[in-house]
């Protein structure tokens, strides 16, 4: 299997992000010739006020329905159609049908132009960075619920959204759950990643002894009160080893990179850190200390 990280500079404004978007795929497919293709987080309205947030967010139709989506939703089914691929698309925007609450939400697609996977963002960025930006996610949008995983070519994918990174007890559940991939779209700040982007993702891989494949955004937005936000970037695949295969440098592109399954299994075979868990003491309810 081959991958492709697509690094993208979104805004505002979702016609254009789509149009960057359809530039970025379409060259990654004609130069790689990759099976799964993946965006990076809120590619379709990065920054913003929340009327911003809400007029981009789209309606998603029920998973296995055949009604229309939005113009993003129908955008990537008819992009794994053309181009015979899977397409994880990111993270995007999703308005409940009765208009309460957005999401954070991922959706893929086979090469049929099949919805195979939907997942809403389980942690919310609430957090004050070192620069002194505040973030609250939260004011915008719900939290998911649930750990989700889907099969593209006979592997098994797991899926976690940007600061999900932090928390390795869902990338463990992703591993049970049979993940040998996990896709991590991201809008990773400048300072937040620059010093902990590329270690939390070895740590993870090196964790659950899975692929990680981290789509980023990169550079300059504007919030909503007209302030210059900035991404990271530096979209990256990391094999299970916790090494780093493929980066993307500043600014838009895409990098691929092979899935070797032969590596996942000599990792997992020569260090079974699964089997040797001690859920027995480390489960569920642990027990407060005094």
């Amino acid at each position: 299997m081959r991958v492709s990280v697509v690094q993208m500079n979104p805004g505002a404004d979702k016609a254009a992000n789509i149009a960057q978007a359809t530039r970025l795929i379409d060259g990654a497919v004609e130069a790689d010739r990759p099976d799964v293709v993946s965006l990076p987080e809120m590619w379709t309205c990065l920054g913003g006020d929340r009327a911003a947030k809400q007029a981009a967010a789209e309606v998603l139709p029920a998973q296995g329905s055949n009604r229309l989506g939005g113009p993003a939703y129908e955008f990537l089914r008819r992009v794994a159609r053309e181009r015979g691929i899977h397409i994880h698309g990111g993270s995007m925007g999703e308005q409940e049908a009765d208009g309460t609450r957005l999401f954070n939400t991922t959706v893929v697609f086979d090469p049929g132009g099949a919805e195979v996977a939907r997942y809403r963002k389980i942690h919310l960025f609430d957090i004050t960075t070192p620069d002194g930006q505040g973030y609250r996610e939260s004011a915008s949008y719900g939290g998911g619920a649930e750990v989700v995983t889907f099969e593209a070519g006979g592997v098994r994918v797991g899926c976690a959204i940007c600061y999900d990174l932090r928390f390795p007890e869902l990338f463990l559940a992703l591993r049970r759950a049979g993940a040998v991939l996990i896709l991590l779209p991201s809008a990773f700040t400048v300072p937040t990643g620059r010093d902990h982007w590329e270690v939390l993702i070895r740590a993870r891989a090196i964790e659950t002894q899975c692929w990680m494949a981290a789509p980023a955004t990169w550079g300059r937005h504007r919030d909503g009160a007209g302030q210059d936000r900035f991404t990271y970037g530096r979209s990256l695949v990391c094999d299970p080893w916790g090494q780093v295969v493929a980066t993307v440098s500043d600014g838009v592109g895409w990098n691929t990179a092979r899935i070797d399954l032969a590596l996942l299994d000599r990792v997992r075979r020569d260090m079974p850190v699964l089997e040797h868990r001690r859920d027995d003491v480390f489960g569920p309810k642990i027990p407060r200390l005094a």
